[in-house]
Order: C-alpha cells, then sequence, then structure tokens
C-alpha cells in the first residue's frame, strides 16, 4: 500500500497529516455526494493535486471513483463510507468487500461510518473495523457526523487501533463544530474532514455575504470567491475540504485554494462580516433524536 504524498517536515496548505498517524494527504479533495459528473473531473483532480477521493456505499458514486483511480491506485487516497444499517459485524465485513469491489481495489485508505448507530453496540462495529484493518483491507479508521462524546465513546471500543478523523459539515457559513467539537479533534489529533464547504451551495454563501467582503478579497489576492471561503476554512490547523465538483474548471479552480494563506486580518475580517450559522445545542440534541428514532423505527440509512 503506497503513502500519499510523503510527511514533509510540517502540516502546509498542500497537505495536512491525517489524525497523528504521519500520513500526509492533499489539504482539498473531492467529494462525490450526488455526485454524476462521470470521471474527468474526478481525474482532473488527482492529476492537479487533490488526490483525496470521497465517496460512500450510499452515493451510488463507488463504480464511477473505481474508474477513475484505475491505474492510478498508488496516487489517490481513497475514502468511503458505510451505511449505519450494516454496523452489525458481519453486515460491515460484508459491506466493506462490496465497497473493494465497486472501487476496483484491495484496500481502502479510509473506512469510515456514515453516521452513528444507536441501535447496535458501538463495541461490535468497531470489533469489525479492527477486523478489517488487521486484514489489511482498510488502512485507517474514521467516523462522520459523529459529536465528541460520539467519538469518545467509539474510540474507547477500539483495543489497537484509533479514530483518525471525522468527517462534518463546516464552512464560513456553518460553524457549528466550533462549539466543541473542533476543539476535541485538534487536542486528540482527529482530522476534521469538511463536507459542505461552500455550505448548502454556492448561492447560500453569496447570500450570507451582503457587503461583498468575499469578492474584496478574492481581488485582493487575485483569486475567485470560492478560493477565498476554502481557504479561509484551511486556516484552522487539522481541517481539510472535500467539496464537490461537476466540471474539470471547478476542480481547477478547488485546487487553487491552496499554495497562499489569507492573512489573519483577512481571515478575521470574514469571520466577523460574513452571514453565519451555528446550531445550538437543542437543535442538535433534537437532530439526534430524530436519528435515533428513525433507525429505532428499521430505516436506518
Amino acid at each position: 500500500m503506497s503513502e500519499v504524498n510523503p510527511k514533509p517536515e510540517t502540516e502546509t496548505y498542500q497537505a495536512r497529516e491525517l489524525g497523528g498517524t504521519g500520513s500526509m494527504i492533499p489539504a482539498v479533495g473531492i467529494g462525490t455526494w450526488k455526485y454524476g459528473a462521470g470521471v474527468a473531473p474526478l481525474i482532473a483532480a488527482i492529476e492537479h493535486g487533490a488526490a483525496f477521493v470521497d465517496t460512500a456505499e450510499s452515493y451510488g458514486s463507488e463504480e464511477t471513483v473505481g474508474e477513475a483511480i484505475r491505474g492510478r491506485r498508488s496516487k489517490v487516497f481513497v475514502a468511503t463510507k458505510a451505511r449505519p444499517r450494516h454496523f452489525r459485524k458481519q453486515n460491515l465485513i460484508q459491506a466493506a468487500e462490496e465497497s473493494l469491489r465497486k472501487l476496483g481495489t484491495d484496500y481502502i485508505d479510509l473506512y469510515q461510518l456514515h453516521w452513528p448507530n444507536y441501535t447496535v453496540p458501538i463495541e461490535e462495529t468497531m470489533a469489525a473495523m479492527e477486523e478489517l484493518a488487521d486484514a489489511g483491507k482498510i488502512r485507517y479508521i474514521g467516523v462522520s457526523n459523529f459529536s465528541a462524546r460520539e467519538l469518545a465513546s467509539a474510540q474507547r471500543a477500539l483495543r489497537k487501533h484509533r479514530i483518525v478523523s471525522n468527517q462534518v459539515r463546516y464552512s464560513i457559513i456553518d460553524r457549528t463544530i466550533e462549539d466543541g467539537l473542533l476543539d476535541y479533534c485538534q487536542k486528540n489529533q482527529i482530522t476534521i474532514i469538511a463536507f459542505s464547504p461552500f455550505g448548502t451551495d454556492f448561492s447560500s454563501l453569496e447570500a450570507s455575504d451582503p457587503k461583498g467582503i468575499l469578492t474584496q478579497l478574492a481581488k485582493t489576492h487575485g483569486k475567485t470567491r470560492a478560493q477565498v471561503a476554502l481557504n479561509w476554512v484551511l486556516k484552522k490547523p487539522g481541517v481539510i475540504v472535500i467539496p464537490k465538483a461537476s466540471s474539470v474548471d471547478r476542480v481547477i479552480e478547488n485546487c487553487g485554494a491552496i499554495g497562499w494563506e489569507l492573512s489573519d486580518s483577512d481571515y478575521a475580517m470574514l469571520r466577523e462580516k460574513i452571514r453565519y450559522h451555528r446550531r445550538g445545542g437543542l437543535e442538535r440534541i433534537a437532530r439526534r433524536w430524530a436519528k435515533h428514532a428513525f433507525q429505532l423505527f428499521g430505516r436506518a440509512m
């Protein structure tokens, strides 16, 4: 199994260490949720330095990713996710095997639990993850949409391995993870993989910037608004981004978010003048209980 981007002396905007493992991965990757653009943007991402491709069994894009990485496997860090309804030990092992088949590879770099499943003991799920890691079928264990408490519980259930990442929503206009989760992950060497780094879509980002601050800073740095928004997220240590891109041009634009850095004053201006949302404790609890009820009635993802 080849390392992607051998570790340099320091973390940079081009590459970030994955969860204290010593392995460096691209700071900008590409996500494939609701993806239907074919292999060309994925291949462009790999060729332009965004050689971290994220998918999931529920996305329906694993076979497309498999086609894009064929002949390039050693150059790409591949991540996928298991559905919560597959968190029983044997089901999870079977789900991983199916993802391997669709991806056309004999190992997954980062295998993630897509959501917590409150109906399956986390000890059983993590035993399956460790079995997959020990067999060399997955390199690293990650999670997605886990709270700090859920992360701590999952880590306690592991005997020999550790959780290296948590994939969560984070952008300049959705800063919910700054209310404790980001700090927890940074202190425990758990990489944040930020999905939806432009918010729900780029129009939501535009609507949150009535004073045109992104446009102003884009002109100052000779960049685009999207590049500025991604660079703002990357200002935080231990955070990488996986924006979706449906064209080669958009992939190349996203890759232009690295190789330069917003000044502290630029960062502060954006932080203070862009409208943002941060879900409160009651809202987060309600969302968790809704997910729990959904799973109890046998309709988990």
